[in-house]
């Protein structure tokens, strides 16, 4: 399930990438968390663990704040949820990046869970790599436009 705080960093990152194609434009941290009505507590420490994994970067003074450090359609949607949420796989023997064997498996290579679990993440990671920050926003303006 995705965190709250992995909802949070997302929809922080919406509102960098909106309207700005270069990813230069940068925002300050109260005014994405009243735009988007995060907590500005929370969300300092979310824009802080993006900027630390090279998603971001800040800059001091009057026209200071956050802004992307790739530009939107370089940024997808499965980095921020690692980046927020960690692996992907619902179960560490499934997962790419953290393979952790279970203790209770005899044979990593026949277990069902396993290769059922696996499917499961390949099929979210492919979805969720292949989707970037302005692809989302696309999404988001047509389902806007059909429901008006």
């Amino acid at each position: 399930m995705l965190s709250k705080k992995a909802k949070y960093a997302l929809r922080a990152l919406f509102a960098l990438a909106t309207d700005n194609p270069h990813g230069q434009k940068s925002m300050l941290i109260a005014d994405i968390a009243q735009q988007e009505k995060i907590p500005k507590k929370f969300l300092e420490a979310i824009l802080l663990d993006l900027k630390n994994h090279g998603i971001l970067y800040s800059k001091r003074g009057k026209t200071g704040g956050y802004a992307l450090r790739k530009t939107p359609d370089l940024i997808t949607i499965g980095q921020i949820i690692r980046v927020i949420d960690g692996p992907l796989a619902l179960v560490p023997c499934a997962s790419q990046t953290a393979y952790v064997p279970c203790d209770e498996c005899t044979d990593v290579e026949t277990c069902a869970i396993r290769i059922t679990m696996r499917k499961v993440r390949d099929a979210t990671a492919s979805i969720l790599d292949n989707t970037t920050l302005v692809d989302a926003l696309k999404n988001r303006k047509q389902t806007v436009d059909w429901v008006i």
